[in-house]
């Protein structure tokens, strides 16, 4: 069964109408990811991904992530929009959140802007940030889009929505 999107509102965003293939698109917007008490990425220069029922997936250049904070990568998933993930552990401090960040090596060529760009999971984080907003993790724990302010659902990831 297909959910009924909200309607949006001045200043919001529906997720439905992201398209389906995704998007992708340059965010000027102030973009944040703390963890340990220590921001470990910090861009203006950052992308992000829209798709059909997903909150946006933001990606940072990888030169604004924090020198050592991204274990070694291993080969992750497939995505069937931007090809052969790898993921990455990420540490900081005493903090170890394993699998909580992702990169598209050498993506398809309408992704070929995020070779390389970092990705972040919310859920492991201590923050993440789009301008000075906390985000909300997408629900479940196999995507990682990022639920801002003024973006609406309802959103894939939770229970009963991966017919969707």
């Amino acid at each position: 069964m297909w959910p009924t999107p909200i309607p949006p509102g001045p200043n919001q965003e529906s997720v439905w109408d992201y398209p389906r293939p995704p998007r992708l698109e340059a965010v000027d917007a102030r973009l944040r990811v703390a963890l340990a008490g220590q921001t470990i990425a910090e861009t203006r220069a950052g992308y992000r991904v829209l798709e059909t029922s997903h909150p946006p997936t933001y990606y940072f250049p990888p030169g604004d992530v924090v020198a050592g904070v991204l274990g070694p990568a291993r080969r992750a998933g497939i995505c069937e929009w931007k090809g052969h993930a790898v993921l990455y552990d990420v540490v900081a401090g005493l903090a170890r959140a394993e699998g909580a960040a992702w990169a598209y090596p050498a993506p398809t060529p309408g992704f070929s802007a995020i070779a390389g760009y970092i990705a972040f999971y919310a859920g492991p984080m201590d923050g993440c940030f789009v301008g000075d907003a906390q985000v909300t993790p997408q629900p479940g724990g196999f995507y990682g889009g990022w639920i801002s302010p003024g973006i609406i659902g309802p959103f894939k990831g939770g229970p009963g929505s991966m017919g969707w």
